[in-house]
């Protein structure tokens, strides 16, 4: 909590502009610029730390988030309620997004998986988030965090078919304007990482001087 805090206030003090997501499809099709410093906050699967920690220092700045979330989670111990999900999307900076069923690695199959059940167990990884955030919350899912960050041409021909619009591994850098939006790249920041590690973390371009 306290490397989360201190990260989110140098974001402050160094003029960094937390952006949603979903800011990113007009940049992506040339029809909006972004601040200089533009960021997206993430949080993958569904934790409830999100809930008591990362939650209220949001608010204090007024950063929007993302929660990834991979609905079989949902009822566990350590994890979001709906009802706790449902308080932070009325807020107006939470957004609920797709993370998978059950957090199945896309692109491995099954032992003994055929052609067609793993079709049918990639669409149903897909559709379900949708469909569950859908009828809980009452708010458009078009957003994806590929589990562990793998996908395949089958993944993504399902997340057009079933309306998504951007979709994000864990391969780390920036996304420019040019950035596939299915690809986008996201860097990881773990809770042992420190300020330093996180500055380092956030400098994804350098600018060069021609010659």
């Amino acid at each position: 909590p306290a490397s989360f805090e201190a990260q989110m206030n140098w974001l402050v003090r160094n003029d960094y502009r937390v952006i949603r997501l979903r800011d990113l499809r007009d940049f992506l099709d040339g029809k909006r610029a972004l601040p200089r410093r533009s960021v997206v906050i993430t949080f993958d699967d569904g934790y409830t730390s999100f809930y008591k920690i990362a939650y209220p220092l949001l608010k204090k700045h007024g950063f929007p988030a993302t929660v990834f979330l991979y609905t079989d989670f949902v009822g566990a111990g350590d994890a979001l309620t709906w009802p706790q999900m449902e308080e932070m999307a009325g807020s107006g900076l939470v957004e609920i997004q797709g993370h998978s069923k059950s957090h199945s690695n896309l692109i491995q199959r099954l032992a003994g998986e055929s052609d067609e059940r793993y079709r049918e167990r990639i669409e149903t990884e897909i559709r379900a988030p949708r469909d569950a955030i859908r009828a809980k919350l009452d708010r458009p899912v078009t957003e994806y965090a590929f589990p562990y960050g793998d996908a395949n041409e089958m993944a993504l021909e399902s997340l057009a078919r079933n309306g998504y619009q951007l979709a994000a591994t864990v391969n780390p850098g920036g996304n420019p304007f040019f950035a596939q939006p299915f690809m986008l790249r996201r860097t990881m920041i773990y809770g042992d990482h420190d300020l330093e590690a996180f500055k380092a973390r956030l400098q994804v371009y350098r600018e060069i001087e021609a010659r």
